[in-house]
């Protein structure tokens, strides 16, 4: 008795693991988190370092080269690259791809204290570098807080009050603020009255900054009690300020800092960071979520509560969304449960056809029973229902039937034949029972590549090999168990009575008829049959090369960016009030839901997908919501015909949101070299190549525009005389313009900066450089600037200097453009041989990032462990059959799939990406698995006694049927991806490939057995 025996006489055993796989599938499913997108690990963190005052060269030399150095000595870097701007150094670090979530906390810790231990190498001024390794985290939710009529303390105080109260629901990870303003005491110090007054002005710096100190007066013991001595003086309120008497005073009268200075609260000058929504000043609160949740769940937890706290939002001020995850996760999981339910459907409508009523529903139950528990592995292992996930439910449709099929089939030959289903079910499991585990055990090797990938876009889709992994093991399981149990059921126990002289050949009637005169056909003329074949795959090769060539699509959500580079050198504050007039313009565009922007930097990372920019005062980000994914492209085109009319000046880039890893641009050029003069001048080579390639947009390079800068000459022996210094010089202009920090005013939690700085008036513009006066130590005095500067000159520099693991790089980008009919892919074949075809000075080297790199990044991560995953599929099959020739019959079947997969792909218009080639590496799979059927069943029959001829023309007609209705299932199973933006080149590769990779295996393989083996044709009618 073999094991579909014991399941068929233990009823109990049956009926306990198929309610195992009931209930604990329902269970398991209404219990699984739910996400957008897999989540894979931002091997990134960012190490960044103030240095007030020096300009970028002094920032690269002698900030960023020694922490690059020390960062360097880490085994686990990959890539470093860095960013120097005038007075602040940022520095990526991306780890190696091999290290995942378990090892890169402990990976951070030591980047921390290598940094760390450093700090000391770097020169006086410059702060301790802060590492971020929460560069990764993801907002989820981005919620926008603003008003009309409020300003950034009203909208801070609700903020506050809204964020304490989203941190308390359960499933949220952290919440974080964007766009707040630092508020900031100013002291208006009129240098006139200060020189009035013969007022030293460090008398008032060291005032303020010891005046609000917390500093301990000591304890006294009195009568056996201690106590502690708590002296009075601290300011209570910024009016206080202005009742400070200033020391060093002489004669009768006190003076006062209200005497010399005008104070008042208010906001930092030129801020880092400014955010609105829909034209309205606004802050953004971002939210995470905890690892392992319900999205959708925890994201109607936080709505419910925004409702209960309603009554505390004042009036006007208004609190929405922006990006909503567990929303979009909502559309997407219901999007692909209807998929999956119209597959499941398509699929048993199929099997009734073709296989009859009581077939169908047998074969349908065992479906819907290894989906759930597919489920229940799922749950055990972690993984969530997101995009990949599910898909690959949706691939394995077709798939999971197969090994049931195959028993079902045998089983109906069976009791034709009069066996018992008992005894049918016996035969066929025993027969094939290892032959499926090793076309099983193929087919889950084949998609093994992408669960092993080291590679960030081999771990995005790492969940379909564990999926498919867990759903085909275990369609075996229920194939050789609870199938045959079910088979009893269904069909009864008896098998069918022959009727003497009866007609009881099973494969008869006009379907069988017609293939097996093709097939006899094909046999008779085998060497005519190849060469077809042959020319048709030579033809396919040839033909792929017409195929478009994608890396990831972009995401259908109706969300696009637009990128804004104002000329480098351009304040904050002007590139807001250009940003203003481009939203005015956003709105007014048809179908326009929303406009957001943030200037200075990137949104918060509100999908894995996004990589924020980096901080530049003259950059901005545009989001801007369509009502649907088919209005954006409309949109998009209108806008920036708008805005590239309305504003020359400025750069701009218009992109959808990504599906899988993106890269900054589409096509990257990196220019590696010492003299930033000769890479500006090559840069400028490569961007007239560019331009002059008719579908590239966005062309730009990364170290931007030269800038102006002033230069005070200072006149060092006079000013000696005078007893003055350069950081003397230094802070007096720092004061005049830009302000300067004297201390710290207390305010309950909030600690508020003191600055100084002169009266509006006397620093309105340029020509205030030539009436400032500075403090003489020496004559007791202020004196003229200009008796210690011999003049100002006005100079160039570069305000962006960008480094490649150590070395200057600069890098040239491109993008397609939407509104031309070219993919990146096509572009960059143009592009490419006309750059590299530019003659590059000694010392300088060229180098390809973008699509280019990454598809090849995450290719080369995949076909690392390609050969060991064919080499395993290869062993197995001489395993099964114990022969070398056997399996090289079905291996030369293989490749035929491009034949369907270069027609199917070129017949639909849709593009060869990683998701298309995680298709082709899945066909393999199916195909090697078919071919094993078919030779198993061949192997058989010779083992029965059958002529060797005969042996291969009969089991080839035997396993027409269930190779077919494979097939047929697999196809139509992932027919309802072909209308999905991430899987529909994958869906055209699955079905054209199989379908006809499935009729010339049933036609190839028994010509290259006959071939192979030396098999004499003869006429089928004999037989």
């Amino acid at each position: 008795m073999n094991i579909a025996g014991y399941f068929v006489k233990n009823s109990i055993i049956s009926w306990m693991f198929t309610l195992i796989l009931l209930i604990g599938g329902i269970l398991s499913f209404s219990g699984l988190g739910q996400l957008e997108d897999p989540p894979f690990t931002i091997k990134d963190a960012v190490v960044v370092t103030m240095y007030p005052g020096a300009t970028s060269t002094e920032v690269e030399e002698e900030v960023t080269y020694p922490v690059e150095k020390a960062i360097q000595a880490l085994p686990y870097v990959d890539d470093i690259v860095s960013l120097s701007t005038p007075g602040m150094s940022q520095i990526t670090v991306t780890m190696k791809r091999t290290y995942g979530p378990d090892e890169l906390p402990q990976i951070w810790d030591e980047l921390r204290r290598k940094v760390g231990d450093m700090t000391s190498q770097l020169p006086p001024g410059a702060s301790t570098p802060l590492v971020n390794d929460d560069f990764g985290d993801v907002y989820g939710i981005m919620y926008m807080v603003s008003g009309a009529n409020y300003d950034y303390k009203d909208l801070q105080d609700y903020v506050d009050y809204v964020r304490r109260e989203i941190e308390l629901v359960p499933g949220v990870g952290k919440v974080n603020l964007a766009g707040a303003q630092t508020e900031q005491v100013f002291i208006e110090i009129s240098i006139q009255k200060l020189a009035t007054f013969n007022l030293d002005p460090a008398l008032i710096t060291s005032l303020l900054n010891s005046q609000n100190m917390v500093t301990s007066a000591g304890n006294i013991q009195i009568a056996g009690d201690q106590l502690t001595i708590r002296p009075t003086g601290a300011f209570k309120s910024v009016a206080e300020l202005g009742d400070l008497i200033i020391p060093g005073t002489t004669g009768d009268k006190l003076i006062y800092l209200k005497d010399v200075a005008t104070i008042s609260r208010g906001y930092e000058e030129i801020p880092s960071n400014l955010i609105s929504f829909n034209q309205n000043q606004a802050i953004n609160i971002g939210v995470s979520f905890t690892s392992g949740v319900n999205v959708v769940e925890v994201g109607k937890a936080i709505e419910q509560r925004l409702q209960e706290i309603d009554y505390a939002r004042p009036a006007g001020m208004i609190i929405d969304s922006i990006y909503n995850q567990p929303q979009e996760v909502d559309k997407s999981v219901s999007s692909f449960v209807w998929n999956l339910i119209m597959a499941v459907v398509i699929v048993v409508v199929v099997l009734l056809v073709f296989m009859g009523l009581k077939s169908g529903i047998l074969i349908g139950l065992i479906l819907f029973l290894t989906c759930l528990g597919t489920f229940i592995l799922m749950k055990q292992a972690e993984i969530e229902l997101q995009r990949i996930s599910l898909g690959a439910l949706i691939i394995a449709l077709g798939m999971l039937v197969d090994n049931a099929i195959v028993v079902v089939e045998g089983i109906l030959m069976g009791r034709k034949k009069g066996l018992s289903t008992l005894e049918s079910a016996q035969e066929i499991v025993g027969q094939t029972m290892w032959p499926l585990l090793g076309a099983t055990v193929i087919a889950i090797t084949a998609f093994a590549p992408i669960g092993l990938s080291p590679d960030s876009t081999g771990e995005f889709a790492a969940s379909l090999f564990w999926v498919l992994l867990f759903s085909l093991f275990l369609s075996w399981i229920t194939a050789i168990t609870i199938t045959p149990f079910f088979a009893q059921l269904f069909f009864g126990k008896e098998g069918e009575k022959q009727v003497e002289g009866e007609d009881n050949d099973p494969y008869k009637g006009a379907f069988f008829n017609a293939y097996k005169a093709l097939l006899d056909f094909c046999l008779r003329f085998k060497w005519p049959t190849v060469i077809v074949v042959v020319v048709l795959f030579v033809l396919s090769v040839v033909g792929f090369g017409y195929v478009k060539q994608s890396f990831f699509p972009p995401s259908s959500t109706p969300i696009f960016l637009v990128d804004v580079w104002m000329p480098e050198g351009t304040d904050i504050r002007e590139t807001q009030k250009s940003v203003q007039e481009m939203e005015s313009m956003a709105r007014d565009t048809d179908a326009v839901t929303f406009v957001s922007s943030s200037v200075g930097k990137g949104f918060q990372r509100f999908m894995l997908t996004y990589s924020p920019e980096k901080s530049y005062g003259a950059y901005a980000q545009i989001a801007v919501r369509t009502t649907d994914a088919v209005t954006s492209d409309a949109a998009m085109s209108s806008l920036r015909k708008g805005v590239e009319q309305a504003f020359p000046q400025a750069q701009f880039k218009f992109k959808k949101l990504e599906i899988g890893p993106s890269t900054d641009a589409k096509i990257e050029a990196r220019i590696l070299g010492a003299d930033p003069d000769v890479l500006r001048s090559i840069a400028a080579d490569i961007q007239e190549i560019f331009n002059d390639t008719p579908g590239t947009v966005n062309v730009r390079h990364d170290w931007r525009d030269r800038v102006k800068y002033i230069e005070p000459n200072f006149n060092e022996t006079q000013a000696r005389r005078l007893g003055i210094n350069k950081a003397d010089i230094d802070q007096t202009l720092e004061f005049a313009f830009a302000g300067l920090s004297f201390g710290l005013y207390r305010e309950g939690t909030t600690l508020l900066p003191i600055v100084g700085r002169l009266p509006e008036q006397e620093r309105i513009d340029i020509d205030s450089l030539e009436s400032l006066r500075i403090w003489s130590p020496t004559l007791k005095s202020y004196i003229p600037i200009q008796q210690v500067v011999n003049g100002f000159s006005v100079k160039f520099e570069d305000p962006i200097i960008q480094r490649r693991d150590k070395k200057r790089t600069l890098t040239v980008f491109a993008d397609a453009d939407f509104e031309y009919d070219i993919l990146p892919a096509e572009l960059f074949a143009k592009i490419k041989p006309q750059v590299e075809a530019l003659e590059l000075p000694s010392g300088y080297e060229l180098q390809w990032g973008g699509e280019y790199e990454s598809s090849g990044d995450a290719q080369e991560a995949l076909f690392a462990s390609l050969p060991m995953g064919y080499l395993i599929m290869f062993l197995i099959t001489v395993f099964l059959f114990n022969s070398v020739k056997k399996p090289l019959v079905i291996w030369c079947c293989v490749p035929l799939a491009l034949i369907g997969i270069t027609s199917g792909l070129l017949f639909l218009g849709k593009p060869f990406g990683f998701m298309a080639l995680l298709g082709m590496l899945s066909l393999s799979g199916m195909l090697l698995k078919n071919g094993i059927v078919l030779l198993d069943q061949i192997n058989a029959d010779i083992t029965a006694g059958k002529e060797v001829y005969q042996a291969v023309f009969d089991s080839t007609v035997s396993r027409v049927r269930p190779v077919c209705m494979a097939a047929v299932t697999t196809i139509l199973g992932v027919a309802p991806l072909i209308s999905d933006v991430f899987f529909e080149s994958m869906a055209a590769v699955v079905m054209f490939g199989l379908g006809v990779a499935t009729v010339l295996t049933l036609l190839i393989v028994p010509v290259l057995y006959v071939i192979f083996f030396n098999v004499k044709y003869r006429d089928y009618k004999e037989f």
